[in-house]
């Protein structure tokens, strides 16, 4: 079992895990950090992996299928926008009630588009690659560049001070749902190219497949302290804790399915419960208007 823990296949294996988590926890890292409460993070999963499989499906390209990913994560973004900054509607209900729409509307795209009911067509994909695989790039990207950009640039000082100080903003003319728009597209591309992932990686797409993702995603936003960069590495954790549940399974140690699927989600609840409470502070305008 050490000898597997070492190999470079199982490392190649804990990339694969990590690029949806990380690129989930970096796009709801960078949503928040603008003011966003964004609980919107599995619909964007789904809703990627589902176009990032029609897209590749369509084109026979798996290049655009990442396009696809990306464009229904920003496409869930924008409804989330609307409904929580244009209508003014309550920003945890909304992203609750994106999550429950995507459990059955990936379903029913399922079956309008392609007569199925549980997975789609086989599609061209990435496979087991990790340099070849652009996905896993553009997590390593968006790890290097997001603490340089939401420090060191126009936008991302706009961000912060949107999450933090909107009358800053309001007291120089600008509006803070303008940063607040741009920073949660971006987050919602990275959210939805972490559900093109899913797909690309085992060459379609399977009813529910995001599995809680999501949800797992946002907690390591929170233990990050809504630090995109280390929300990513926190991701790599949670995907060596689900690698190794694979590898014991493979070696036939003698742990139930169903209890070893469970891997994942305990070591979350361990490891902020023994945080202590302890993640950083919130942006102090998150979910006010």
């Amino acid at each position: 079992m050490i000898a597997t823990l070492l190999s470079f296949a199982f490392l190649a294996q804990v990339i694969r895990i990590a690029v949806p988590y990380a690129l989930a926890a970096m796009g709801g890292a960078i949503t928040e950090r603008a003011g966003v409460i964004d609980l919107a993070i599995e619909a964007k999963l789904l809703f990627g992996a589902f176009a990032a499989a029609a897209c590749a499906h369509a084109t026979g390209s798996a290049w655009a299928g990442v396009a696809g990913g990306m464009a229904a994560g920003m496409a869930v973004t924008a409804v989330q926008l609307y409904a929580s900054l244009g209508l003014r509607a309550d920003q945890v209900i909304v992203g609750v009630a994106l999550n429950v729409i995507a459990l059955g509307g990936t379903r029913f795209l399922l079956q309008l588009v392609y007569h199925e009911g549980a997975n789609s067509p086989p599609v061209l994909n990435f496979g087991n690659a990790v340099v070849a695989n652009p996905l896993v790039w553009i997590a390593f990207a968006a790890a290097c560049g997001l603490p340089f950009a939401i420090k060191r640039t126009r936008w991302g000082l706009r961000l912060r001070a949107a999450g933090d100080r909107p009358d800053a903003l309001t007291a120089v003319g600008v509006a803070p749902h303008r940063p607040r728009i741009a920073a949660a597209l971006v987050g919602g591309a990275l959210a939805g190219a972490g559900g093109a992932q899913l797909t690309l990686a085992v060459g379609g797409f399977v009813a529910d497949m995001s599995g809680g993702r999501g949800y797992i995603a946002l907690a390591m936003v929170i233990l990050s302290g809504w630090r995109p960069w280390l929300a990513a590495v926190a991701c790599v954790g949670i995907a060596f804790a689900e690698a190794f549940r694979i590898s014991l399974q493979v070696n036939g140690v003698g742990i139930p399915h169903e209890l070893a699927q469970l891997v994942p989600y305990v070591l979350t609840l361990v490891v902020l419960a023994g945080a202590g409470g302890k993640y950083g502070k919130p942006p102090r305008s998150l979910g006010k208007l």
